[in-house]
């Protein structure tokens, strides 16, 4: 097959597994990427146009934020791959110098359906500035990333909502197969950028495994479990996420797709997750919620607004170091930098999790740092979520 023999080249990309965890199947490894190393678990902050909202670059890098998101719709749209070409790439024209990871471009198929129609020959989008027809097709997405010059580009898969069922999922499952092909064929630079294939089959279990026996197949250097959290049933996601680490290589990368609270990464670790993103920490930033370890904290609200503490007492973060929750109060009423604030601790927050999580690991004592995570987050047991009693469950974790 074309699309195996392109893939002859040694990919920019290696494994090293430096711990696994002998109760769960959760694992610390270092990714070794053209632009540096990245410590995993990781979780991965969302720049939709080759910008943080709310936070700038040598911040991400102050904060030891090892690799963020780029969106390739969006970047494709505007400023266009020509101009970011002629910048030296996303890195040169963000001023960025650690790792980059481009999505395909797919996931606008579901957030922006009204706009999009899909063939075998791509996506049809309406662009949201002018209204213009463009069709984004597997060839297209990869000629776009080969231009933003990612350390990890994702493949153009065929996206439908997680809670849509029936014979559109296997349709965009087998879809995805084929696609993955066609972007393998079209990638230039194999030896620079790592093409990473993402499993689709919805919720159905035979549709998903069908997936990664297919995809698995084809010698790509990592893997994305995809289609989930979209709003089905956390029962349904976490058994999702279960069969696919499970049927995934060991060898390689596992990057969950679209998770960003703090329960679900801890979970979806030890359910063998490696890589993780969302626009969750920065979006909720920009409502004043900052998080926490015992959940969050609305600093617009009028208990903050007299209290001298920082958001937490236990944050190393500049946001934390600097201001209080009433100065953030105050300066919320009146100040965009209130939300800019809270963004860099959202941020910090969750990177400083993944390194707790990865030090747990190596360290040999995840499932305790699991009983203590969940008692801290949740004031009683009874207020563990059930789906996620399960699934540590099925990893040998018995909450206390």
């Amino acid at each position: 097959m074309s699309a195996q023999k392109a893939l002859s080249v040694v990919s920019p990309l290696s494994l090293r597994i430096i711990a696994e965890c002998p109760v769960t199947k959760a694992r610390a490894c270092d990714l070794i990427l053209p632009h540096s190393t990245v410590s995993t678990p990781v979780f991965m902050p969302v720049g939709t146009q080759g910008t943080m909202k709310g936070i700038t670059v040598d911040q991400l890098e102050g904060l030891g934020c090892q690799i963020c998101l780029g969106n390739t719709y969006h970047l494709g749209m505007r400023p266009g791959p020509d101009l970011i070409e002629k910048a030296k790439g996303l890195h040169g024209f963000m001023n960025w110098k650690r790792n980059l990871l481009t999505d395909s471009g797919g996931f606008q198929m579901v957030s922006l359906v009204e706009l999009s129609e899909v063939t075998e020959e791509g996506v049809k989008f309406k662009s949201p500035y002018d209204g213009t027809e463009i069709l984004l097709s597997p060839e297209k997405s990869i000629s776009i990333q080969n231009s933003l010059g990612s350390d990890i580009m994702m493949q153009l898969d065929d996206v439908v909502s997680s809670t849509v069922t029936g014979p559109r999922v296997e349709e965009a499952m087998h879809r995805s197969i084929r696609w993955l092909d066609r972007c393998i064929a079209a990638n230039k630079n194999p030896d620079k950028q790592n093409l990473f294939a993402i499993i689709q089959g919805g919720l159905n279990a035979e549709l998903r495994k069908t997936c990664l026996d297919e995809m698995t197949k084809r010698d790509v250097p990592g893997f994305a479990i995809g289609g989930l959290s979209g709003g089905e049933e956390k029962d349904d996601f976490w058994r999702m996420v279960m069969l696919s680490t499970d049927h995934l290589p060991r060898e390689k990368p596992r990057y969950l797709m679209g998770v960003g609270y703090a329960v679900d990464l801890v979970v979806c670790v030890a359910l063998g997750c490696d890589m993780f993103d969302c626009v969750f920490p920065t979006r909720t930033a920009r409502f004043g919620s900052a998080l926490v370890p015992w959940g969050a904290i609305q600093v617009r609200n009028k208990q903050y607004a007299k209290d001298l503490q920082p958001i937490d007492t236990d944050c190393e973060c500049p946001t934390c170091k600097r201001h209080s929750r009433a100065y953030l109060h105050a300066l919320f009423k009146s100040d965009t930098a209130a939300m800019h604030h809270i963004t860099v601790h959202n941020i910090a927050y969750q990177l400083t999790l993944m390194r707790s999580v990865r030090q747990s690991i190596v360290e040999g004592r995840f499932p305790e740092f699991i009983q203590t995570f969940m008692k801290r987050l949740f004031p009683s047991r009874d207020q563990y979520p059930s789906w996620a009693v399960d699934a540590l469950a099925s990893v040998n974790i018995t909450l206390e």
